[in-house]
């Protein structure tokens, strides 16, 4: 099928299919005029692509777990493993960050209430 089809199929952009295939995480075969051809098997290797991206992964990343896909064996799934696990850990390390900032912007919205000239929170 042609990438217009893959894209309609899958729902992702025809960019973001250049994107997968620049990134090496999704191959095509190209005619003699120079256009994308793809098996009906990328559909699932694109929403699947879909979901790891929609999971905040980056492209280095899904690289890395898709050997557990393309060859499936105990190393390349405990490869994968691992390295989920590594992305869950940086994500929750981020959350408590965005969570120490959002507290720390309650605090100046606070401070700013209780300074706002009119406030009868207002110290003199």
């Amino acid at each position: 099928m042609r990438i217009g089809e893959l894209s309609t199929r899958t729902g992702a952009s025809v960019r973001s299919l250049r994107y997968y295939e620049e990134q090496g995480l999704l191959g095509s075969v190209r005619s003699t005029g120079g256009q994308r051809h793809y098996r009906d098997a990328d559909v699932e290797r694109v929403r699947l692509l879909q979901r790891l991206y929609g999971a905040g992964l980056s492209s280095r990343t899904i690289a890395a777990v898709l050997p557990c896909v393309d060859a499936p064996s105990e190393h390349a799934s405990d490869d994968a493993y691992a390295r989920l696990i590594e992305e869950r850990d940086r994500l929750d390390a981020h959350i408590v960050d965005l969570t120490r900032t959002r507290d720390s912007l309650d605090a100046l919205i606070e401070t700013n209430r209780r300074t706002r000239p009119g406030s009868p929170r207002r110290r003199a």
